[in-house]
């Protein structure tokens, strides 16, 4: 006896002189394309965006370095650039006054400055300060207010070939003192900045990886007084290292999963497209048997 392979068929069709088009099943035909195609064109946007995923952990991310480099861009509006300088000094011992290398100083407005320098911290607390204490003659009336307009530790998420997200996308404070205006503080004052910097890991889609680090601050200024008279003003950035790293990575979505769901959202609309064009037209006949007195 030859077995027949279609009685294994569970699909079974229907002869088309068997079936009975209706309006209200074209239109529950026509609104279920319809949403199965929103839902697919939203699941197909949202498989090939990337999700950005944080987490915490205890450690230094940056073994193979000592060092964290600082980038800081500031204006002095009512400072001569001849005054102005960079002072750096940590727990390690280091005291450098004056420090020059990658740093730049352009004259703006009357009289005023804007500084920029490039430059690397041991990784312990310490501080650096923009003063007028490497200057060959100090001002007469020094004014140390400022607008802070970028300050950076560790490596840029814009750097190279490829910015893999901005930074203000990525929930976290790369440059909190961005556009920090205390132009209208006292002239006298010493503004004094503490810093608390938090090590950061970026992995993007591609597997690169970037180091920047995040830093939250508090702020305070004060006129300083010692038994000479009063102090000369500066503006300084005091810095310490927290011990938690924050690690985000680039994720998106696995096919399987953009599959699973496609079948789900298909599968699922003609189902109850189904159920629910089956009770219309069963209610339909209902009510057609109930005026022809044929319900019993």
């Amino acid at each position: 006896m030859q077995f027949d392979l279609r009685r294994l068929d569970i699909y079974r069709k229907v002869p088309k002189d068997l079936t009975q088009p209706t309006f209200v099943g074209a239109c529950i035909s026509v609104s279920s394309v319809l949403f199965i195609t929103f839902l697919f064109l939203s699941e197909l946007l949202l498989f090939i965006s990337i999700d950005v995923t944080s987490e915490l952990s205890v450690e230094d991310p940056v073994r193979h370095s000592e060092k964290i480099p600082v980038f800081i861009n500031i204006t002095l509006p009512k400072l001569g650039c001849d005054f102005i300088g960079l002072d750096i000094q940590d727990d390690m011992g280091r005291h450098e006054v004056g420090f020059r290398d990658n740093t730049v100083k352009v004259p703006v407005g009357e009289g005023g400055c804007r500084f920029e320098s490039h430059f690397l911290i041991n990784k312990v607390p310490g501080n650096f300060h923009v003063s007028t204490h490497s200057a060959e003659q100090q001002p007469s009336e020094p004014d140390m207010t400022h607008i802070v307009h970028r300050l950076r530790f560790g490596m840029d998420l814009q750097e190279g070939k490829r910015k893999v997200l901005k930074a203000q996308d990525v929930k976290g404070s790369f440059n909190s003192l961005a556009n920090v205006d205390k132009t209208k503080a006292k002239p006298i004052s010493t503004h004094d900045y503490i810093v608390k910097v938090v090590p950061t890991v970026y992995e993007d889609i591609s597997g690169n990886i970037r180091y920047p680090y995040q830093y939250t601050y508090s702020y305070r200024d004060i006129v300083q007084f010692h038994h000479g008279g009063q102090s000369i003003p500066a503006i300084w950035f005091r810095y310490d290292l927290s011990p938690i790293t924050v690690r985000y990575k680039e994720k998106r979505k696995p096919f399987y999963t953009f599959l699973t769901t496609i079948c789900a959202i298909v599968g699922g609309t003609f189902t109850v497209a189904g159920i629910l064009d089956s009770l219309i037209f069963s209610a339909a006949e209902i009510f057609k048997k109930a005026e022809l007195g044929k319900l019993s």
